[in-house]
């Protein structure tokens, strides 16, 4: 059925934009509700409104130094630091009217929108982001916390995508933010999503900090802790030993890879082959055959490698279904990167997950005879990482052949070592999944004022 609206000439929103989309009866709708609520533009309200910094470089980033939120690291409303880069300060100083702080506001400029609250004390952004700080006068009657609960809820993001524009690449325009309307509410409700969002902070703190203790309980363990294998420039092969391998690139025979090999199989528990304690599970099952049903698809992008769990999911139906997916995931499998460049993109599957379907780029272990848990943090650390990237072969596309498997091994860990880190890891991931709903909460409940007042809201919130 078509949907359709139909405005006046003297209601278009300025001569920039007559297109259709900017008029959707969805967004009209909205704006509608939000319109009935005391509100306040953000450009109203905004000290400093900038787009981030356009010509930066990935030779720029630097290992220590200014924190550079990049569009990636916005999700669930907190920015993500798990593959945080840096630049040097004196292009920060350059740059210094990208600087933002501690409870500034960061929002996605192209891509899907998203609005993420900052923890830092300082930092600069890139030229897909956004970054907003309120006018002290109004941080007394806007908490920044709530403002971002706000444009990450169903309202917020359909005022974002009706100001969408663009045609290769949709984008966000500074102009079209400052029209973005925010309600007022309460002091009470801003406060009790405020501590929502540092509580969730602190989660997310949390979960990561008890997976470092597993890692660093399991490297502990090998040996493995302080190891740092040294990649040389020059080294020597065999020739049988390249016919062995029917291998004779260079970096197949890289010595650092040995240097792991040798001293998985001198742990003092013994080693033994990956495939006699895991399952791996072929991609047979064929989604189009099944083209009305809807599946959760899971693909390499969508793994938080920093904690090693699955981080959002695309929802398609099975005639929809690309012919990489071809993975159904049942919890407790560890999905592993095969492509080379994605190595780290590793997740354990939780009950969330059970049934999802998942892309060939993934292995898709099934534990035999080891704990999950422990698997994930094998796959995660040099134990496996650097026995895979050794495995990788190919020209364009660089991945790790099926049948390499055979050759890759495990130490044999005790029980109670296992079990150890198999308990952290699952404190790590519980956290982590309190954070996600705080957050949630945070974003209903600002729905719920709007559409059933603040009293509904600050009893959901206190639930």
């Amino acid at each position: 059925m078509a949907v359709f609206s139909i405005k006046k000439l003297s209601e278009l929103e300025g001569a920039k934009r007559i297109d259709a989309e900017l008029y959707h009866p969805e967004y009209l709708d909205i704006c509608h509700v939000l319109a009935t609520i005391p509100y306040a533009k953000l450009g109203e309200i905004v000290q400093k409104c900038k787009k981030g910094i356009f010509d930066i470089k990935a030779e720029n980033y630097v290992s220590d130094g200014v924190p550079f939120i990049r569009i990636s690291n916005l999700k669930n409303g907190l920015v993500d630091d798990s593959d945080l880069t840096f630049i040097p300060f004196d292009i920060h100083r350059k740059e210094i009217k990208t600087e933002f702080h501690r409870n500034d506001i960061v929002i996605s400029k192209t891509a899907y929108p998203a609005a993420s609250l900052l923890f830092f004390e300082y930092c600069n952004i890139s030229q897909d982001i956004i970054g907003i700080s309120l006018k002290d006068s109004w941080k007394t009657r806007l908490d920044p916390a709530y403002v971002v609960a706000f444009l990450n809820s169903k309202y917020g993001l359909s005022e974002m995508l009706q100001w969408f524009q663009g045609n290769i690449q949709m984008h966000l325009a500074l102009p079209d933010v400052k029209r973005i309307i925010v309600p007022i509410l309460n002091d009470n409700i801003q406060k009790k999503i405020s501590e929502v969002y540092t509580n969730a902070h602190e989660q997310n703190k949390r979960s990561k900090s008890l997976y470092l203790q597993a890692e660093t309980l399991l490297l502990k363990e090998l040996g493995l802790r302080d190891f740092n294998p040294k990649y040389k420039k020059t080294y020597t092969a065999n020739l049988s030993d390249a016919l062995s391998a029917r291998r004779i690139d260079a970096e197949y025979f890289q010595p650092a890879y040995e240097e792991v090999i040798e001293n998985i199989k001198n742990y003092r528990c013994g080693f033994d082959k990956l495939l006699k304690h895991v399952e791996n599970v072929e991609p047979n099952f064929d989604p189009t055959k099944y083209p009305e049903e809807s599946f959760c698809y899971v693909e390499l992008a969508d793994i938080d490698s920093s904690i090693g769990v699955i981080q959002n999911t695309n929802d398609i139906k099975g005639r929809e279904a690309p012919s990489r997916a071809r993975r159904i995931l049942k919890k407790n499998d560890v999905i592993v990167s095969s492509v080379e460049g994605s190595l780290e993109k590793v997740a354990l599957v939780d009950k969330e997950h059970d049934g999802c379907l998942a892309s060939t780029g993934f292995f898709q272990f099934r534990p035999l005879k080891i704990l999950p848990e422990v698997l994930l943090i094998l796959s995660r650390t040099p134990v496996l990482q650097s026995q895979l990237k050794k495995k990788c072969s190919g020209t364009i596309l660089t991945a790790i052949p099926k049948k390499s498997l055979d050759d890759i091994v495990i130490p044999l860990l005790p029980l109670s070592t296992q079990q150890e880190i198999a308990s952290l890891i699952q404190k790590s991931h519980e956290a982590r999944k309190k954070a996600k709903e705080l957050l949630s909460a945070a974003k209903k409940a600002v729905e719920i004022a709007i559409e059933k007042g603040e009293n509904d809201a600050s009893n959901y919130l206190s639930l």
